[in-house]
C-alpha cells in the first residue's frame, strides 16, 4: 500500500474509542460533570488570556481547541456542553472573545473530536476540522465584519482571500489532529 494512502486512510487513534467507552459507562454523572467543567474552565481560560496578555496571550489563545477536542471525544453531548458552558464563561470573563471562540477554535475543537470519535481516520479529522474553521473564519470576515485574521485581510468578498483562509485552516487543523493525537495517547495511558 502506499505510504501516503496509508497515512491519510489507517484509522488516527484507537485510545479514542477506549477513552470514550471508559467515560461513558465507568464514570458516575458528577464526575462527568466535573470534568467538563474543569475542561471548559481551561478552554475559557486559555482564549480570554489572548485579550488579557497582548503578545504572549496570542501564543496561549489557541491551546483553548485541545480542551474541547477532548470532551467531544469523550461524548458529543460533553463537546457541546463544554462549547456552550465556555462561551457562557467567556462572557464573564472576557466578553471581547465571544465572538471568535464560537467561530474558530471552539468549532475547531467540535470538528476534530466528533471526527476523531466516528470517522476515525486522519484525512476526515482534517478536512472537518478545516471545514469547520474555514466556515467559521469566513462568517467572521464576511458576515460580521470582524477582522479575525488582522486589519492586513479585507473583509470584502474575494476568492483568492477565501482560498488562502481554506489552505491556512486545512494546515492549522492538520497540526490540530496530530497534538490531539498526542495527548489522547498520553491521557490513554494514564487513565489505563
Amino acid at each position: 500500500m502506499n505510504p501516503m494512502k496509508n497515512y491519510w486512510l489507517k484509522p488516527v487513534c484507537v485510545e479514542v474509542s477506549e477513552i470514550h467507552t471508559r467515560f461513558g459507562t465507568a464514570e458516575a454523572a458528577t464526575r462527568k460533570m466535573i470534568t467538563i467543567a474543569f475542561l471548559s474552565t481551561l478552554s475559557a481560560i486559555f482564549q480570554s488570556i489572548g485579550g488579557l496578555l497582548p503578545v504572549i496571550g496570542y501564543l496561549i489563545s489557541p491551546l483553548a481547541t485541545a480542551p474541547i477536542v477532548l470532551c467531544t471525544i469523550l461524548s458529543i453531548r460533553s463537546g457541546l456542553t463544554a462549547y456552550l458552558l465556555t462561551i457562557v464563561l467567556l462572557f464573564f470573563i472576557q466578553p471581547s472573545e465571544l465572538i471568535v471562540f464560537p467561530l474558530s477554535t471552539g468549532l475547531l475543537g467540535l470538528g476534530i473530536g466528533g471526527s476523531l470519535l466516528y470517522l476515525k481516520t486522519r484525512l476526515s479529522a482534517v478536512l472537518v476540522g478545516s471545514f469547520c474553521l474555514w466556515s467559521g473564519i469566513l462568517l467572521l470576515l464576511y458576515v460580521f465584519r470582524f477582522p479575525v485574521l488582522g486589519p492586513t485581510i479585507s473583509s470584502t468578498f474575494n476568492l483568492s482571500t477565501i482560498a488562502i483562509v481554506y489552505v491556512f485552516s486545512f494546515f492549522y487543523s492538520w497540526l490540530w489532529v496530530e497534538i490531539s493525537r498526542y495527548f489522547i495517547k498520553k491521557i490513554s495511558k494514564v487513565i489505563t
